[in-house]
């Protein structure tokens, strides 16, 4: 039984087995082939795949870069707005003129041929708030400074304003003294004649400065005020109030001073002023018979068209026993000035000044003291903030020391 049974099994799986055989070898021929193909494909993933890690790290590169960059601008953006604040705060301007003197001399005095640009100003001024706010001038004189040179390098105001309210401020600081109409203003364009009128420079004596503090202010109807206490004269033995000018440098104050002003301006075209100054001790405690000192100083100015009329009177009245021997105790000067403006670009004037730096009463030398001018010029304007000034001078003067001639001028401010 058994033996007819297997044969034909044994045949059966014989023959599947030879018809399954090729089928087998095809197969893994084929499996060869996928392999290298997902070995090819692996690579190419792989090299994409570095590809992409490197694109990837450039971008992170370029978007750091780009944050940095982003930063930097910002930074910039920052500074340059910064800068742009400052200088929308920041103020700067000044002034200067050139001065051609030719004089000629007689009793004694000598002749004058001299071109000097006589001096060059810069003004510096900050806000540094709304209510708070700095102003400076710096001024070199005579071209050149130094050692045995003409020219001075001058700090000749250095102040803050605080802003009390609307209509009062206080000030501290190295300031022009409010006496006289150039003493403030004083830029070439807003006067005429070449040289600053001799009564103010004598007498006053502008330009003058001090360092101190106090307010100004306006009151209501036309009138303000100003009101400081300040560093004062320090009169040597000569008794001359311009020398005394200590411009605030390593100044004594052994004796301060103060002095106010009121001043109406409530009709269009027209300003009143009255300046009072005291200083209890004129040579600061270091010369005998040189006490106390008051300056009275009033001025009026008229313009109605093209004509201004300008007027001042100013006086010194110093007590001590050495200054009233010398005649000096008194000193005093005016001026009358009328100027017509032809047109814009054009104006004449003419000025008579007089002024006595020994006008005491006590001096026989005081007889031959007082001393006169006359200014007849014209000032022609190119531009409203630039001039051009030409002017003569004639003196006569008691103690005959005259100096008549040509002055010219060129001058700006901006």
């Amino acid at each position: 039984m058994f033996k007819k049974n297997v044969y034909p099994l044994i045949s059966i799986f014989i023959v599947t087995l030879a018809a399954s055989t090729p089928s087998y070898s095809l197969t893994l021929e084929e499996l060869a082939n996928r392999l290298d193909r997902l070995e090819k494909q692996n690579q190419t993933l792989q090299q994409e795949n570095h590809e992409l890690r490197s694109l990837i790290k450039k971008t992170d590169q370029k978007a750091e870069a780009a944050v940095v960059a982003t930063e930097t601008i910002a930074d910039s953006t920052s500074g340059i707005q910064k800068l742009a604040n400052f200088a929308d705060k920041t103020t700067i301007g000044g002034y200067g003129e050139l001065h051609y003197n030719n004089l000629s001399g007689k009793g004694g005095a000598s002749d004058k041929d001299e071109i000097d640009f006589h001096r060059f100003v810069l003004f510096f001024g900050h806000e540094f708030t709304d209510d708070i706010r700095l102003f400076s001038e710096i001024e070199l004189e005579h071209s050149i400074a130094g050692e045995e040179q003409n020219g001075e390098i001058e700090l000749e105001q250095a102040f803050i304003d605080f802003d009390l309210n609307e209509q009062h401020t206080a000030r501290a600081g190295l300031f022009l003294l409010p006496v006289g109409i150039i003493n403030e203003t004083h830029e070439p364009p807003t006067f005429y004649g070449t040289e600053r009128n001799p009564v103010e420079k004598n007498i006053i004596p502008a330009t003058w400065w001090a360092a101190g503090a106090g307010a100004h202010g306006q009151l209501g109807g036309g009138f303000s005020y100003d009101a400081y206490v300040h560093s004062g004269l320090a009169v040597d033995d000569g008794f001359s109030v311009r020398s005394g000018r200590q411009k605030v440098s390593k100044a004594k104050a052994n004796d301060l001073a103060a002095t106010a002003r009121l001043k109406y301006t409530g009709i269009a075209g027209l300003e009143l002023a009255v300046s009072a100054q005291h200083q209890q001790d004129m040579g600061q405690g270091l010369v005998p018979g040189l006490e106390s000192g008051n300056l009275i100083e009033t001025h009026a100015i008229w313009s109605t068209g093209p004509f201004t009329l300008k007027a001042l009177y100013a006086l010194w009245d110093i007590d001590g026993a050495a200054v009233k021997a010398s005649g000096a105790d008194k000193q005093e000067g005016f001026y009358i000035e009328p100027s017509y403006r032809l047109s814009d670009k054009f104006g004449l004037f003419a000025r008579y000044n007089q002024w006595d730096n020994l006008a005491g009463s006590n001096s026989g030398d005081a007889q031959d003291s007082e001393k006169q001018q006359w200014d007849i010029g014209i000032n022609y304007w190119p531009h409203e903030d630039v001039v051009i000034k030409a002017d003569y001078q004639y003196q006569s003067n008691d103690n005959g020391k005259e100096q008549n001639g040509l002055n010219l001028g060129v001058g700006y401010q901006f």
